[in-house]
């Protein structure tokens, strides 16, 4: 990198070291540590333990299905706001602060709720501020990663969610006995360790406020938009995201429901298995990982690892609807850990390689995070309406699931401008 903070994407041409890019990597996964420890186990706990297990799916649903939409929004209205930002800090370090500090108010606001509707506002706060941290993270790989490092930086990426997932779910094991208060906090307490050792090392990118654009209420609005006929590519990669999403939507928020009421997992017993399930499908996951982001890198190909992953990952999801046993269905998480894998550690690099605008990159990798937050809010809105549909059969729901994601495998085969 050079000695000078860039002032602009196209500054970007020297290659970044392995100790800026390690520091990247460890904030990036103590984001998700953040993210999904609480979705995994310590959320539905919390909830089971407010309403009972029989409105349990319903309540999880609302509440996840209300966070997620406000990421709908928050992730690209914060992106927007992050290029904007003339700070003397950066463009990026203020928003790091301060997802950190309202994701801690959030966490704290639902371990200690004695009702499901306060537990609902804490889950929103949280959703909100750990995605403008996400969104300025994020832009770190257009701000700061030549593209021909983007590939092997995004399959180290790649490996992060299943890693964070791994370490999030071992520490609520670990600290259960503390309570919920502690089951909810410490993977946040790790999050701000990594995400405050990389902001010290940041030479965060700088707007002069001569070089602000102008706000407006048109400007606002488009940054949740981006015209699919003037990006097409971008679009049909946006597609292919959101369908692969919804299917992984499915399997992250009832996971813990379907250990409990189809696999007959009891409730002391549901941490273990989840750490369990998550430990093998992570393993898979970093294995495939790390292969698919180099091989894309070597090929120069990213279509194909895409859709070859998301097919994968749709199969392994039809097998979790077939699994009736643990044993099964730790065969259908290693399946699933192998697509979800390849794709992460590709998905990313071919939509940096798309972006309409690379000047915008905060804000378009916000409008392509649409993509990722929006089914978090549908599966669960529709999820309780399959099961209803399906006699209260889990496997309906990951049949759904299963289908979405080969679907939006297909959706990838039409972005021609890359390979």
């Amino acid at each position: 990198m050079s000695d000078a903070p860039p002032s602009s994407p196209s500054a970007v041409v020297r290659r970044v070291g392995a100790g800026f890019i390690t520091l990247y990597v460890l904030a990036y996964m103590g984001l998700w540590l953040a993210l999904m420890a609480p979705v995994m186990v310590t959320l539905p706990l919390k909830i089971n333990e407010l309403v009972g297990a029989a409105e349990a799916p319903g309540a999880l649903g609302l509440v996840t299905g209300i966070g997620a939409l406000l990421a709908l929004f928050g992730n690209p209205f914060f992106g927007r706001l992050s290029d904007r930002t003339t700070s003397r800090f950066g463009m990026r370090r203020p928003w790091m602060v301060a997802g950190l500090v309202g994701g801690t108010v959030g966490l704290v606001t639902i371990a200690i709720a004695p009702a499901i509707w306060l537990v609902a506002i804490g889950w929103a706060v949280t959703q909100l501020s750990l995605n403008a941290l996400l969104a300025a993270v994020v832009a770190i790989i257009a701000d700061q990663i030549p593209e021909k490092q983007r590939g092997a930086v995004s399959g180290v990426l790649g490996i992060c969610l299943p890693i964070a997932l791994v370490i999030g779910t071992y520490v609520v094991q670990l600290v259960a006995p503390l309570g919920q208060l502690a089951m909810f906090l410490f993977p946040l307490l790790i999050t701000a360790v990594l995400v405050i050792a990389f902001m010290v090392v940041l030479r965060d990118r700088r707007l002069a406020p001569e070089d602000r654009p102008a706000w407006s209420f048109r400007e606002f609005l488009s940054s949740f938009y981006i015209n699919p006929r003037k990006a097409p590519d971008f679009a049909w990669a946006w597609v292919s995201r959101f369908l692969f999403v919804l299917g992984q939507a499915f399997l992250l928020t009832y996971q813990a429901y379907y250990l409990l009421n189809k696999i007959g997992v009891s409730e002391t017993q549901l941490p273990d298995s989840v750490f369990i399930a998550t430990v093998v499908s992570s393993f898979f996951w970093i294995v495939f990982s790390l292969a698919g982001g180099k091989l894309s890198d070597a090929t120069g190909r990213r279509k194909a690892f895409v859709l070859g992953s998301a097919l994968v990952y749709g199969a392994g999801l039809l097998v979790v609807a077939l699994s009736s046993e643990m044993t099964v269905f730790l065969v259908a998480m290693a399946i699933t850990g192998a697509g979800i894998g390849i794709y992460f550690a590709v998905d990313l690099a071919l939509v940096a390689d798309v972006l309409p605008n690379p000047n915008d990159a905060a804000k378009d990798l916000g409008v392509f995070n649409i993509a990722s937050a929006l089914p978090q809010s549908i599966a669960p809105a529709i999820a309780p309406t399959i099961l209803f549909l399906g006699g209260g059969n889990y496997s309906m729901l990951f049949v759904v699931a299963g289908v979405a994601t080969i679907i939006g495998a297909l959706a990838i085969l039409k972005v021609k401008g890359v390979r």
